[in-house]
């Protein structure tokens, strides 16, 4: 059985952590390769075990789902060691002194970046394994040279225990220092460690409540920390007239495929369908839902929050219930979708209460009447991490004017295409404003994700001796540089 953490070993944690930052950041980046590769091959070889765990845990099935998320889980690992190997993440500038600098005599000045110190992970429910323990923000934080400690989360803390494990062991065997990595269990802990003052920044990914009370803690230290949250998030689709013409069938089957895969339980589910009014798609939406099997959601605390959300929507007079079956509150063995329908005008009136996210297998169509009430509903859209539109390619000229107001929306624009299912790259960005993200200027997935753990320091006048290796003349570590400002 796992217990909560005392605050006592938390101390311990953190300051075997503070031990291991030193080391870390003076590791080459070839160093933390290698950790990430063990870590990686570590994961691979007890991935049975792991996947086993989350099937009991977390109600997801072996396949293709956990398989899925394991390589993933995997990937993720291996792809960050192709960052420290590129060496670009360092931003390594040099600027030579220059005694005919138009602003006066230049020193010579050279910048990089070095880790932030030990990161606090918050871990989610979802994920059980590319989100958690070893997930994306850890993957990303170890790259960067800074010491993790996970809060893992309650939902699957068996599976969460063995992977620290399987971690901690790999990390070790592949001559990385004591200290580096662990675990910490229970809500009281997470908080605690939140506090402590050797913690230098901290990453989640949940709701927005949990993540605002997370966030005002780091920013109420005495030091406030980076607190780089991911929240919630709706993921507007607009459909245009056209795109209905040309293929409705198409585009609805898609929909709600994407808003029921995994039981809608993805930050990226698109819950918001903007609709032209008389879009004559209902029959081809209804028979795409009747074709979704009974999904069970990730446990009982969840599917209550389901239902309550469900209940809240489909109490207001504004919506009409395209698809709402009932929803007992005693039988959790699985849940068929949930459609509604709104007027725009309607959606506007009510957008306090319609504008938020219903976490599981629920989306809700906006039919709006014209470009400018289509406008209208985009301008008063809270942000999240997606936006996406499918048109046709004669209608670039309307799409165009849409555009200012979805880049405002979202840090992932989509062309006829669907938000769930991101790929793990060097060009991907996972974020959006608030209250999608507390730091929108970053992303939580793909090779940037690295930057979130990492802060400038110029060096000025130093002899090259002194210099941290990116930055001296002779580049031992021949990475990428921008020296007097060429590359």
């Amino acid at each position: 059985m796992i217990v909560d953490t005392p605050p006592e070993r938390i101390d311990e944690i953190v300051a075997a952590a503070t031990r291991a930052a030193t080391q870390l950041a003076e590791s080459t980046p070839a160093q933390r390769a290698a950790w990430l590769h063990a870590a990686a091959d570590g994961l691979d070889k007890a991935g049975d075990e792991l996947i086993a765990l989350a099937v009991r845990e977390t109600h997801l099935p072996e396949q293709p789902r956990l398989r899925s998320e394991l390589a993933r889980t995997v990937f993720q690992l291996r792809l960050f060691s192709e960052v420290l190997d590129d060496g670009e993440f360092l931003r390594a500038t040099i600027d030579h002194a220059d005694p005919a600098w138009p602003m006066g005599p230049r020193p010579d000045i050279r910048r990089t970046v070095v880790p932030l110190g030990p990161v606090l992970v918050f871990t989610a429910s979802n994920f059980p394994l590319a989100l958690s323990v070893a997930g994306h923000d850890t993957a990303a934080a170890l790259a960067a040279g800074c010491p993790v400690i996970v809060k893992a989360h309650p939902g699957h803390p068996e599976l969460s225990a063995r992977t620290r494990d399987v971690l901690v062991a790999a990390l070790a065997a592949a001559g990385a220092p004591e200290g580096v990595f662990d675990n910490i269990y229970g809500v009281d802990a997470g908080t605690t460690a939140l506090r402590h003052p050797d913690i230098q920044a901290a990453a989640f990914t949940g709701s927005v409540p949990g993540g605002r009370a997370l966030f005002d803690i780091a920013n109420a230290r005495p030091r406030p920390i980076p607190f780089y949250g991911e929240l919630g998030s709706l993921n507007p689709v607009v459909v245009t007239a056209g795109a209905v013409t040309a293929r409705g069938t198409e585009i609805a089957r898609g929909f709600v495929g994407s808003f029921t895969l995994g039981a809608g339980q993805f930050c990226t589910k698109p819950g918001l369908l903007l609709l032209p009014v008389g879009h004559g798609l209902e029959q081809d939406l209804l028979d795409a839902v009747a074709a979704v099997p009974e999904q069970r959601m990730l446990n009982d605390r969840i599917a209550a929050g389901y239902r309550a959300g469900v209940a809240v929507l489909r109490e207001q007079a504004s919506i009409a219930r395209l698809v709402a079956p009932d929803l007992d509150p005693g039988d959790d063995s699985g849940f068929r979708p949930t459609l509604l329908r709104v007027r725009a005008a309607d959606f506007l009136s009510d957008r306090e209460i319609l504008d938020r996210e219903c976490f599981g297998p629920e989306s809700m169509i906006i039919e709006y009447d014209g470009k400018e009430e289509l406008r209208a509903v985009l301008n008063a859209l809270e942000p999240g991490l997606t936006a996406t539109v499918h048109a046709e390619d004669s209608e670039h000229e309307q799409v165009r004017m849409l555009l200012p107001l979805l880049t405002r929306l979202a840090g992932r624009l989509l062309w006829n295409g669907w938000p769930t299912g991101i790929t793990l790259s060097w060009a991907q960005q996972h974020g959006g404003p608030y209250p999608a993200t507390t730091s929108p200027q970053f992303t939580s997935m793909g090779a940037a994700a690295i930057e979130r753990f990492l802060r400038p320091v110029a060096w000025q006048d130093f002899p090259d001796a002194l210099l941290p290796a990116p930055l001296r003349e002779a580049n031992p570590w021949r990475l990428p540089r921008r020296v007097d400002g060429k590359r």
